[in-house]
């Protein structure tokens, strides 16, 4: 807890006080005019990364459990193979280059992109989760007499809760770093301050976009570890 406390609070300080490190980051780089990002604010912009972040995962977390779940039923096995390919086959830029002409550009594409892209660990935590649960647990809700969507919501599911938690904090964590090049389809993200910096060589701006990256995919990973120990001490005590 102390360690996600410290975290957000060097993310929000970071994000906050970097136009006041102007100082700091002429004397690093001396040779620019321009030494720190200023074209949009850097609270606005880590807001719009969680923005599309977020949005993204809610429908990768939505969609990889639930083709997770039918992936592991008996009718669905046939298609696992399948799914997890479909969840490979999406690499975001490529998705970014198809969806912008339909979509236009904005988030749109890049919420559709990273979608995609966070699909497969959700759905092979899910699928790793319901196969690890306990033969002796799926027999005792049997002989409970609860029936299959019974076991599924209060066997299986609390048991894989775990390791579904583990896939989706690597689907976030993931997501936060690919998002940046969400930027490149006028998307508002901290990669903005990267992309601007990398086309007029100024290594300022890449330093500070990819400082608050960094410590935003930090939090959450943080969070999601908070989390996950509450979820095995849940289950243990269960």
């Amino acid at each position: 807890m102390i360690a996600f406390a410290a975290l957000l609070a060097a993310l929000l300080l970071t994000a906050f006080g970097l136009p006041y490190a102007r100082p700091l980051f002429a004397a690093l780089f001396p040779g620019l005019d321009t030494p720190i990002y200023h074209q949009d604010s850097f609270p606005a912009l880590l807001l719009g990364h969680l923005q599309i972040v977020l949005a993204a995962s809610a429908f990768a977390v939505t969609a990889g459990v639930l083709a997770g779940i039918a992936a592991t039923r008996p009718a669905g096995r046939d298609i696992r193979g399948l799914l997890e390919t479909i969840g490979q086959a999406a690499p975001p830029v490529a998705v970014l280059a198809l969806a912008v002409p339909a979509m236009g550009f904005g988030a749109a594409p890049a919420i559709v992109a990273l979608s995609l892209y966070g699909l497969l660990p959700v759905l092979q935590g899910t699928v790793a989760g319901l196969d690890g649960t306990p033969p002796e647990a799926l027999l005792a809700a049997r002989g409970m007499g609860m029936s299959p969507t019974q076991s599924l919501l209060r066997v299986e599911l609390p048991l894989a809760a775990p390791v579904i938690l583990a896939g989706i904090r690597t689907s976030v964590v993931i997501g936060i770093g690919t998002a940046a090049i969400a930027s490149t389809v006028g998307a508002k993200t901290l990669g903005l301050p990267i992309i601007v910096g990398l086309n007029g060589s100024n290594t300022a701006y890449v330093l500070q976009g990819a400082i608050l990256v960094a410590l935003l995919a930090l939090t959450l990973d943080h969070g999601f570890e908070l989390l996950a120990h509450a979820a095995t001490r849940w289950r243990r005590a269960a």
